[in-house]
């Protein structure tokens, strides 16, 4: 087949790899500031959007900067009741939809490792995991999930 790549798909979006820093209570002026240096369109979700309420409720549960550069950094504040350590502030998220990729990255990351979340599908309809590997490093991954035709309002 002329101009086709044998590894092209035509709907299914390569994994992506990228720095995912935690906050404690300053997640959107962190990702605000990120954005009036690196340009780009910031989304920012609260925890509040997803039905939590309470004082952490306009606190950001996600915000993704993606930038005219290419680069793309995420974000969140700590939720209430989670410990925050300052140490732990970049994690790093592999994201996409190649349900079978990513779930073969979160089994080889998960042995020897600790499952802080299992891998599971969340209330924004993505099945997502948290996992720190056996040298200590923090994982996020998101499988994207079939989406019927809705696109994210913005």
């Amino acid at each position: 087949m002329v101009g086709t790549h044998p590894t092209e798909r035509s709907t299914a979006m390569a994994s992506r790899l990228n720095p995912y820093i935690g906050f404690k209570d300053s997640a959107r002026a962190a990702m605000e500031f990120y954005q009036s240096v690196f340009g780009g369109e910031l989304t920012v979700s609260t925890f509040g959007e997803f039905g939590q309420p309470g004082p952490g409720a306009d606190n950001v549960m996600h915000a993704q900067l993606e930038t005219p550069s290419g680069y793309t950094i995420m974000a969140s504040d700590t939720p209430e009741g989670m410990p925050y350590e300052d140490g732990s502030r970049i994690t790093v998220s592999l994201s996409g939809d190649d349900g079978d990729e990513l779930r073969r990255f979160w089994d080889g990351l998960a042995e020897g490792g600790t499952v802080t979340m299992p891998l599971e599908k969340q209330m924004w309809g993505d099945e997502f995991g948290m996992v720190n590997d056996k040298f200590g490093v923090g994982w996020l991954v998101n499988i994207s999930g079939q989406q019927s035709g809705d696109a994210p309002a913005g």
